[in-house]
């Protein structure tokens, strides 16, 4: 009888925390990347019942438990055409996640990477010199790279400010980073004052910017949503600017039926009710 192969339907190992309520990472990313007809493969870090956005939350370190969680779907042959990493709480979850990107990356494997290490100017409390250190390293591993513009000046030591960005600063920015390995370039949430603008960048010369008109204030997992459309178009080989473009419109879309609803920030966005749109 013929032996059945666990690999036969593509799939994205998507390396975040779970959170069960707030709507953001693995929670978001599962639901986005299956609907966009691939297989979504949790290693999660922790176990949230809420995310930290919350003023009380249950928490736990998934850390010690990572390696034999990896060590058994080797022991199962699986094989990813794409690795999605979000946000990493340790150095050593980082040293464990380039571990993993050098067990289970093969020619067809894409890694995205979405440094999660701060916003607004500001490294999140939990980022250490160590970790900053780290994060530099798996970076080198990525085909994508998705920082957010607090991101990108850390990963590339440039100072940071808010407004009156020209397109040549990030232009040169996002060439520093690809300098690192990654290929394909996206600084998202860059303030351009009715409109939020990304950079895109590709190595084969591909540079612009996309503007996406503001709708609403800011919420807990776009981020999440944004870094999952890319992960999983990538797979599905989809232009990079177009899969940007749709990551975008979609967000902005989420954005407006949410705040209609009257839905806490903290809850992130209602993309469930329109989900049927994305493809």
């Amino acid at each position: 009888m013929k032996e059945l192969s666990h690999n036969n339907q593509k799939k994205i190992a998507v390396v975040n925390d779970i959170s069960g309520f707030g709507r953001c990472s693995i929670t978001v990313a599962l639901p986005i990347i299956s609907h966009l007809k691939l297989q979504c493969c949790p290693l999660p870090t922790s176990i949230f019942s809420n995310h930290t956005g919350y003023e009380h939350y249950f928490f736990d370190d998934y850390t010690q438990h990572m390696r034999e969680y990896i060590r058994n779907w080797k022991l199962l042959g699986l094989e990813f055409e794409g690795i999605a990493t979000g946000f990493l709480g340790s150095e050593e979850q980082i040293q464990i996640v380039e571990e993993f990107i050098q067990e289970f990356k093969t020619e067809r494997t894409k890694v995205i990477v979405d440094p999660v290490m701060g916003d607004n100017g500001t490294l999140y409390p939990t980022y250490t010199k160590e970790m900053c250190r780290e994060m530099k390293r798996l970076i080198s591993y990525a085909d994508i790279l998705t920082p957010n513009l607090t991101e990108s000046c850390f990963l590339t030591d440039t100072p940071y400010h808010e407004y009156d960005w020209k397109e040549q600063e990030l232009y040169k920015m996002a060439e520093s980073l690809s300098q690192v390995g990654a290929e394909k370039i996206v600084i998202s949430g860059i303030n351009m004052g009715n409109y939020l603008g990304n950079v895109v960048y590709e190595t084969n010369g591909t540079r612009t910017i996309i503007r996406s008109k503001r709708v609403a204030k800011e919420r807990a997992g776009t981020g999440d949503i944004f870094s999952s459309i890319i992960a999983a178009d990538c797979v599905n080989q989809v232009d990079f600017t177009q899969s940007v473009r749709k990551a975008a419109r979609f967000i902005r879309e989420c954005m407006r039926i949410t705040d209609e609803r009257e839905i806490p920030a903290e809850d992130g966005v209602c993309f469930e009710e329109i989900l049927y749109r994305l493809k």
